[in-house]
């Protein structure tokens, strides 16, 4: 996730910007870059890496007195962290900085293009400052060519842009990511993607709204919504740095849990086209020549994996084999050179999933990376790589990043199954409007948070926990039981719901603790009735399901759904939510729970 800082006024803005963008680097970012106007003259500077390498290359740099700046830290989407890609972007007059995915940069670049427009980098942010200059040619007017470049953009943006033709104003637009305006002393103004950059050194600040427009200068804030004028309205900052970085949550892994809704919008942004599934750099033709998958992951990506071995066979009629990276590595594994060998990693760093794409690539196989970070080890080494879009994971136990793998996964089995035919338009049609509708499931109310926290003082004792339930949900019922394990230190086991007879019942009692997944699109029956032999033997039930169970010991319902998918994602929310309020109310630290580490580089 990028970060944003903006400034007008008479301070050292080298200083000011570095350090705005210093409180930002919790967001994550892979390279960084400011611009910074003063007496009609625009100084830029950018650096790949540490927020660092940027100061050693503005060290000799001064800008005191009457001016404005913009500066960015990059979390790469679009194009390689390179210098070229790093922000801010520039044409002939103009910079521009931009948080988000512009949507539609491909329409709007190819048109450029074909009016003898050249572009330096591969980003979709740079169509902005030149449909901006495009826009002045043709209207002579700074604030209008800029109000009729924002109504051209799709997608979700976050974008501030200066101009030597306007040389003391700043201007801004909104829609679906995060900037506030913020007043300090001697009329300055800032810009930011998060309080944390502003406080110690503002003291009121507006919260911009999604579609709100404008520019700020020394002594005027002009901002818009759909063409009309909305007045300011400032509120005092808070004071807590640390609260302001995690945006008012207690943890960083609650806040991540609750941007789940928004990063798997930006996640499916620019790759579901005309009601079909796009993907950069893997063609129908392609997809349609592989004879089979093989899915290699760790930790909750293996569950990710397994989760999308059901998808892969069922939508695109291909033979899925999961892998744990840590046994494949060991194991002298068959392999047939027409598999597309899939890795999927947050970091792009785990070790033995490396390794494991080595042996892959050693033996001929196609290679695909599904990672958060670019220019990561995985993702250099993978033929082709689909980045996630989730921005920076701070908390330990992942939540944002597994739910993002498997919205790129669904996405990738629907892309597959369209390039060998084995799905109806009708059906694909429905996947997609399934697909769609997952940001809105995962937009859930602070209600369901607080019937889980009441719920959770239930569980703090007893001898274990199950999580169980079939087909996809089975997955989902390991990965709700890693949760637990990670953060609560409490023995947690997910099964499939069949299993029980085969073994596991026999620990069934009133002081085991069963969380039972019982959706109403898969397989609904016979889960009750595994659930049912459990209950007969006084385990504590925790149903989680759209229908009403009468044997339940607690009961969460869930909405009424018409795909199997969006019951997961719903029941997934639900069981990261479980996990923290247990964790909290046994007094661990959520964040960073003891023995492990983000990224397992190591063996």
């Amino acid at each position: 996730m990028c970060g944003i800082v903006g400034y007008i006024g008479s301070g050292e803005k080298r200083d000011i910007i570095l350090n705005g963008l210093k409180e930002l680097e919790y967001r994550g970012y892979d390279s960084a870059g400011m611009a910074v106007m003063s007496e009609n003259e625009i100084n830029y500077f950018k650096a790949v890496g540490k927020l660092e390498n940027l100061a050693q290359k503005t060290k000799d740099f001064s800008s005191i007195g009457k001016g404005v700046a913009i500066g960015h830290t990059r979390w790469a989407t679009h194009g390689k962290p390179t210098e070229i890609n790093a922000h801010p972007h520039f044409g002939e007059h103009s910079f521009v900085v931009h948080n988000g995915i512009i949507e539609n940069y491909k329409e709007i670049k190819d048109e450029l293009e074909t009016k003898g427009i050249k572009f330096l980098s591969q980003t979709d942010t740079e169509v902005i400052v030149h449909l901006f200059e495009a826009n002045l040619r043709e209207l002579d007017d700074v604030f209008k060519a800029y109000e009729k470049t924002i109504s051209r953009l799709q997608g979700a943006y976050a974008t501030l842009l200066i101009t030597k033709l306007a040389p003391n104003k700043i201007f801004f637009a909104k829609d679906a990511a995060p900037m506030a305006i913020a007043k300090g002393e001697n009329n300055e103004l800032f810009f930011a993607s998060s309080d944390a950059a502003l406080i110690g050194i503002a003291k009121e600040v507006m919260y911009l709204e999604d579609k709100n427009y404008g520019f700020i200068s020394i002594d005027e804030i002009k901002i818009y919504k759909h063409a009309q004028a909305i007045l300011p309205a400032f509120v005092p900052l808070p004071k807590d740095k640390s609260y302001a970085q995690k945006e008012g949550y207690r943890f960083f892994m609650e806040k991540e849990i609750y941007e789940q809704s928004t990063v798997v919008a930006e996640c499916m942004m620019g790759r579901i086209k005309n009601k079909n599934i796009e993907l950069e750099g893997l063609s129908n033709e392609y997809l349609a020549n592989i004879d089979d998958i093989v899915l290699c992951a760790c930790g909750t990506s293996y569950h990710a994996a397994l989760t999308a071995s059901y998808l892969f066979e069922r939508l695109a009629d291909l033979r899925a084999k999961v892998e744990i990276a840590s046994e494949f590595r060991y194991r002298k594994p068959k392999l047939n050179k027409n598999s597309l060998f899939i890795v999927i990693s947050q970091s792009g760093e785990t070790a033995d999933t490396l390794e494991a794409l080595k042996i892959a690539k050693d033996a001929g196989l196609k290679t695909l990376a599904i990672c958060n970070v670019d220019n990561s080890s995985i993702v250099r080494l993978a033929d082709t790589t689909l980045l996630t879009r989730a921005g920076i994971e701070k908390g330990v136990a992942s939540t944002k990043a597994f739910a993002t793998q498997l919205i790129l996964l669904w996405m990738l089995a629907l892309q597959s199954a369209n390039a060998r035919k084995s799905i109806a338009k009708e059906d694909i049609k429905s996947e997609i409007n399934a697909l769609l509708h997952v940001p809105t499931i995962l937009n859930i109310s602070t209600n369901l948070q607080e019937k889980i926290r009441r719920l959770s003082k239930h569980y703090l004792h007893g001898h274990g926990f199950f999580f169980i339930g079939r087909d996809i949900f089975y997955p989902l019922a390991l990965e709700g039981a890693l949760k637990l394990k990670e953060i609560s230190y409490l023995h947690a086991e997910g099964y499939p719901s069949g299993e029980m007879k085969h073994g596991p019942i026999a620990l069934a009692d009133e002081r085991l603790f069963t969380i039972a997944l019982m959706p109403k699109n898969s397989l609904y029956e016979k889960t009750k009735s595994n659930v049912e032999e459990l209950a007969a033997r006084d385990a504590y039930i925790l149903a989680i399901s759209p229908q009403e169970f009468e044997l339940s010991d607690d009961f969460i319902k869930t909405s009424e759904q018409s795909h199997a998918m969006s019951e997961f994602f719903e029941m997934m929310i639900i069981l990261q939510i479980f996990a923290l309020e247990i964790a909290v109310r046994l007094g661990n630290d959520v964040d960073m729970p003891r023995n492990l580490a983000k990224s397992v580089t190591v063996e």
